[in-house]
Order: C-alpha cells, then sequence, then structure tokens
C-alpha cells in the first residue's frame, strides 16, 4: 500500500479557482450527468435555443420605417411628436446597422457613431412609457434601470455594468445578442454632481457619471462581478465537464442607450440664461411662455454642464429631445384615444365584477381638468379617478348593480351619487343577500354534512343585521355559526336526521338554542 498521502481536492483546478474554493468552505461538486434526448432540462434548453433565433430572425429581417414605428407610438402616447420623430429614427438607424452586422461580420469592427439619446421633461409626460412602447414593438433585450440605485464603486448601491450583465439575462444568456440590445437608464438628472463645495467623494453623481461614460463609448464587461460566487462556480462546472469555455465579456460598443429625466430647474436655468442675453428693445418682447418647461428645447449643452453632468457625460449623448407638458387637452385625448388609456384599466377592473360603467363627455373634460391642476401629467389622471372610483370599486362588487353611469355629478360628489345609486337598486340586493344566505348554508353542507335550513325570518333578520353592521352576510354566518358544527355532531348521531331548521332566534342567539337542542336530545335518550 503506497504512503502516498491522497491529492489535494481540486488541485488540477487553476490556483485562482482553488483559493475561491477553500474561502467558500466547499469540498466537492456535484457535476450533473449528461441527460438523455428529451429529458426536461434539454426541452427547456430548445425552448432557449428556439426563442433565440426567433429574436435573430427578426433583428436579420428588421424592415421598419421610422414612420411606422412613429404610427406605433401614436396609438398609445399622446403628442411627443418630436421625442417619437427622434425615437422612431435612432431605432431604425440602431437596428438596420445592427442587421448588417450580422449579415457582414467584417463591419462590427467598424467605428459606428452611436445616436445615444437624452429625453428631458416634466414628469408624466410619457418618457418611459414611449421607451416600455418601443421595446414591446421590437421585442429584443432591453433594460430599464433608475439611475439612483448606482454608486460608484456599489458598495453602496449597485454597480453600472449590472446594466449590461442584466442585459445578458434578458437575452437568455446569449452575448452575441446582447450586444445588440437597448439600455434605458431614467432619473438621469437625479445623479447630477453636487456643488463644488462639497465637502468629500460624491460617490453618487459625478463617479457614476465616469463609470457610464465608459459603458456607452465602448468597453468591455465582465459577465460576472468579483462578488459573483454562483458565477465562478459555473465557470468551475464548465471546467470539470471540459466544455469549450463561454465568453466572459461582453463588448458595448453597439448597445444603445437611452437616457431620460424630468431636469425640473434646468427650465430656471435656460430662462436666465436667455434673459440675460436680451438688452435694449428686445427685452421688452413680448409672448414669453407662460409654462417655463416650454423652454427645455432650447437647452444647449452648457446649461447640462452648469446644472451637474460632466461635459463627458453630455458629449456621449448627441440626440436630445424635449418633451412638452400636457394640456387638459391632452389628457382628455389620452382618457379617449390611447390604447394604454388608464381608463380602460378601470374598465377591466370592474368588468372582473361583471359591472360595466358609462362615462359621459363633460365627466371626462373634468377628469382631464382636475388631472392637470395635479401638475403630474397622465398620472394625475389615475389620482383623479381613484379619488372618484374608490369607493365604487369596494361597494359595488357586493351588490346586484352591473352597470353604472359616471357624469359631472359623480366627478364632483362620489360618496353621495354612491349611495343614490345603492337606494335605487335596494331591491335588487335584497336578492342578492338572499343568494349569498342559500350560498353559506351550501358551504357548510359540503364542509361538515349538515344542512342548515334558513326560515325566511331567519333569512329577513340577517339581511338587517348585515345592512345595519356593513358587514356581508357570509362574514356574519361564519362568525354565528363558527362552531355550531361542534354541538350538532352530538345531536346527530347514530343515524339521526342530519337536516336542521334556522329560525330568527337561532340567528339572535345561536349559542343557546344549540345548548338547548343538545338538552333536549339528551332528554330523549333518557326517556
Amino acid at each position: 500500500m503506497s504512503d502516498k498521502p491522497p491529492p489535494e481536492p481540486f488541485e488540477h483546478l487553476p490556483k485562482h479557482i482553488q483559493e475561491l474554493i477553500k474561502g467558500s468552505n466547499v469540498k466537492s461538486f456535484f457535476i450533473p450527468p449528461d441527460r438523455g434526448s428529451g429529458s426536461p432540462a434539454e426541452e427547456a434548453t430548445d425552448e432557449v435555443d428556439q426563442a433565440h433565433d426567433a429574436t435573430l430572425r427578426r433583428i436579420r429581417e428588421f424592415n421598419l420605417k421610422p414612420r411606422e414605428i412613429r404610427d406605433y407610438l401614436d396609438r398609445f402616447v399622446i403628442q411627443q411628436d418630436e421625442a417619437k420623430k427622434v425615437l422612431s429614427v435612432a431605432i431604425c438607424d440602431h437596428y438596420n446597422h445592427v442587421r448588417q452586422c450580422l449579415e457582414n461580420a467584417l463591419l462590427r469592427e467598424r467605428d459606428y457613431a452611436k445616436q445615444n439619446i437624452l429625453l428631458l421633461g416634466p414628469t408624466g409626460v410619457g418618457k418611459t412609457y414611449l421607451m416600455r412602447c418601443i421595446a414591446k414593438l421590437i421585442g429584443v433585450p432591453f433594460v430599464k434601470a433608475d439611475a439612483t440605485k448606482f454608486s460608484e464603486t456599489g458598495y453602496v448601491g449597485g454597480d453600472v455594468e449590472d446594466l449590461v450583465r442584466d442585459l445578458v439575462k434578458a437575452a437568455d444568456g446569449d452575448v452575441e445578442l446582447a450586444q445588440y440590445g437597448i439600455i434605458y437608464i431614467d432619473e438621469i438628472d437625479k445623479i447630477a454632481s453636487a456643488a463644488a463645495g462639497t465637502v468629500g467623494r460624491d460617490v453618487s453623481g459625478r463617479g457614476v457619471q465616469i463609470n457610464l461614460l465608459k459603458l456607452m463609448e465602448e468597453t468591455e464587461v465582465n459577465l460576472h462581478s468579483q462578488t459573483d460566487i454562483a458565477g465562478q462556480f459555473q465557470a468551475l462546472m464548465d471546467f470539470q465537464r471540459g466544455s469549450r469555455p463561454r465568453k466572459r465579456t461582453v463588448n458595448t460598443r453597439h448597445i444603445l442607450f437611452i437616457v431620460s429625466g424630468a431636469f425640473d430647474k434646468l427650465a430656471e436655468q435656460i430662462k436666465r440664461r436667455v434673459q440675460s442675453g436680451q438688452i435694449g428693445f428686445a427685452a421688452a418682447a413680448p409672448d414669453r411662455p407662460a409654462d417655463d418647461s416650454s423652454l427645455l428645447p432650447l437647452a444647449q449643452s452648457r446649461d447640462f454642464i452648469d446644472y451637474g453632468l460632466e461635459p463627458e457625460f453630455v458629449g456621449r449623448l448627441p440626440v436630445r429631445v424635449a418633451c412638452r407638458a400636457l394640456t387638459a387637452d391632452d389628457l382628455e385625448k389620452i382618457l379617449l384615444t390611447s390604447e394604454g388609456s388608464i381608463l380602460q384599466q378601470y374598465r377591466a377592473d370592474f368588468s372582473g365584477y361583471g359591472i360595466d360603467f358609462e362615462i359621459t363627455a363633460e365627466a371626462v373634460r373634468e377628469i382631464a381638468r382636475q388631472a392637470h391642476a395635479e401638475s403630474t401629467g397622465a398620472r394625475g389622471l389615475m389620482t383623479v379617478l381613484e379619488r372618484v372610483l374608490r369607493n365604487f370599486k369596494f361597494e359595488l362588487p357586493s351588490t346586484a348593480i352591473k352597470s353604472f353611469k359616471i357624469d359631472r355629478d359623480t366627478i364632483a360628489r362620489p360618496r353621495e351619487t354612491l349611495q343614490t345609486l345603492l337606494k335605487q337598486n335596494a331591491a335588487q340586493q335584497h336578492a342578492v343577500l338572499q343568494a349569498d344566505v342559500a350560498a353559506f348554508a351550501a358551504r357548510f353542507q359540503k364542509d361538515y354534512g349538515f344542512e342548515l335550513v334558513f326560515a325566511g325570518s331567519a333569512i329577513e333578520r340577517l339581511i338587517e343585521l348585515s345592512l345595519a353592521s356593513d358587514k356581508t352576510i357570509r362574514a356574519l354566518c361564519e362568525e354565528k355559526f363558527r362552531d355550531f358544527h361542534h354541538g350538532l355532531k352530538l345531536i346527530a348521531r347514530d343515524g339521526e336526521p342530519r337536516r336542521f331548521d334556522i329560525t330568527r332566534e337561532v340567528i339572535d342567539a345561536p349559542d343557546k338554542m344549540l345548548s338547548r337542542w343538545v338538552v333536549d336530545r339528551f332528554k330523549q335518550e333518557k326517556s
């Protein structure tokens, strides 16, 4: 027998992998055996491959025109014509270039000036919604994130390179496909650098901008971060299997970046610049815009730099477009014509209970007016609708009402309108409550095997209590008959009938009446 000590585990592996394993206290790895054909693993792989092929086919066959994309966006987003035009051209240029790169591999290495885009405008005007609609249309790898979640090194927040890794995940791990995706970063104005006099490092402002510069220009991003133990283990397993090593980096040269932000203070900055340049007769020029956000299209690179963005960062965003604030008329059009109208969502919510509603033109106009007063753009529509219809969504599903009307009075006095509607349908509500009693009796018989026969007086009493206490029939019955089945088991023995009449007296004092039934049953047995 040899005295030679057994070999150290994983001694055949690279040294840095050995150190990683020792630090994680891992003693062994289970390498799954190759599976036969038709296994769940292979079927899942086939589905991923099919999805990958379908996506690549869409890119290779990409033939959309800017006007076609614009027309698609018009179905969902009201106004913002300039933003739609700019985005449509950028998307078509980007994917025409991607298609050419897939057809001719030599083109991938040529210099390509990307049309990275900066969208700016007030909140709620449709900046994010535009990108969601585009992503839905083209169906390619797409990632959205808020700039505020990142920090310079990742020790406070996320690492900007995670954006690229997320893009690979969106591409089901296909690195090649991810290299032609879109990254959308919202709230970019929130990472404007701190004032020059700030003490300490600005880890979530200037540092993030500098790191984003590398991604927006061209860099190789590791698929696994230094803290990604799972990724390191996967690499180790591939090595042990003898598999061909996977590509471990993603090149960002052909990834399109679109950033957006409200830049709520930028309009004031532009206004001061414009006014300071007007002297003499020009200073008295009339027709100044009442809404400062209308000055955003006049923004220059200097304005963004003064706002707190790095000059190099601004330079990587050559295409800039301002979304204008929405008027009350725009909000009215959103409710009536947009396929993504929040009004359609409310219709779907009510239809889940079999309820429909009619809304008058005057009501739509009033909702739009109140939403505009919220100063939150299209988001104000949901604020107003929720305030008006909250109690309707709470009360009507438990009633017999299957349709109602929203008019100007409903918007002005929603509570009073709802109470009037409930009173007008009180007779139908009586039938609904009766059906609720029958439904409880059916559940009780199914669960415990006892048939409860409610007399008319008992049903009327339950309805009275339900209306007086604002509780449902189900809640009342479950409260009154919570332990009823235990007593009934003492009564219905030896094949005795399992049918019991429920009167008004039982409703008023269920425990007392159940005790009386039990006593009477024992008296019968003794006699």
